[in-house]
């Protein structure tokens, strides 16, 4: 583990969550609402994505009827609200009902009383699922000890020098999981407020380093900065 890693989670969970990661609750049914509202939100911005869930949730008081409605019926609904990939995600979300179904209920409920690596494989042998989205849901939806790494979090290993350049999404992510303390709140912690870090000052794009808490303890800061 790198000696600056420490430091790091603690500076940004200080600046971006200072009362700690607070856990998602829901009525019944959360899961897999939570499941299609992350579907969403692959590709998409947040407001679009919002919108989107919004007419899935008005259009089909309950999910049987998406399922009757099939993909063409979905697709215009999300096409109505914005937002992009109208017809991947609507196939996805048909695709996703159906296999469930299949199940004989739409329902990701029993989730709750499997094992971590059981409930992930069954998240992973769903439609339109794959490991970070798994990751996603168990961390947020099921409070499991799973660490999501997105694009904000990739970059901030980069620029702090955590891993070499050359490394995939996925040997990251690999990375994080392996050094991140195996706890729910301080994996929540580092997720959440690593995104928020990476939206607000380390952009992909024109860093904010002059503002950065971190700014000392990375070698990017001084390549990156203002001149």
């Amino acid at each position: 583990m790198p000696a600056t890693f420490a430091p790091v989670s603690d500076r940004l969970e200080a600046r971006y969550l200072p009362g700690g990661p607070t856990p998602r609750t829901g009525r019944p049914g959360t899961l897999l609402a939570g499941l299609i509202r992350t579907i969403l939100g692959q590709q998409n911005t947040r407001a679009a994505a919002d919108r989107q869930d919004a007419a899935l949730r008005e259009n089909y008081p309950r999910w049987q009827a998406a399922l009757l409605d099939g993909p063409d019926g979905i697709e215009a609904t999300l096409k109505a609200a914005g937002g992009g990939l109208h017809r991947s995600k609507a196939r996805h979300i048909h695709a996703l009902l159906e296999a469930l179904d299949d199940t004989g209920t739409l329902s990701l409920e029993a989730l709750r009383d499997l094992p971590d690596p059981a409930a992930r494989a069954r998240l992973e042998a769903l439609p339109g699922v794959g490991r970070h989205t798994a990751s996603l849901i168990l961390l947020f939806h099921l409070r499991r000890a799973a660490m999501p790494v997105e694009g904000n979090l990739d970059r901030l290993a980069r620029r702090l020098d955590w891993v070499p350049g050359n490394w995939t999404a996925a040997r990251v992510e690999r990375w994080f999981d392996a050094v991140t303390p195996p706890t729910w709140e301080a994996r929540a912690a580092l997720h959440v407020a690593g995104v928020r870090h990476g939206r607000e000052v380390c952009t992909a794009r024109h860093p904010r380093c002059d503002t950065c808490v971190l700014a000392d303890l990375c070698p990017s800061a001084a390549l990156l900065g203002p001149a």
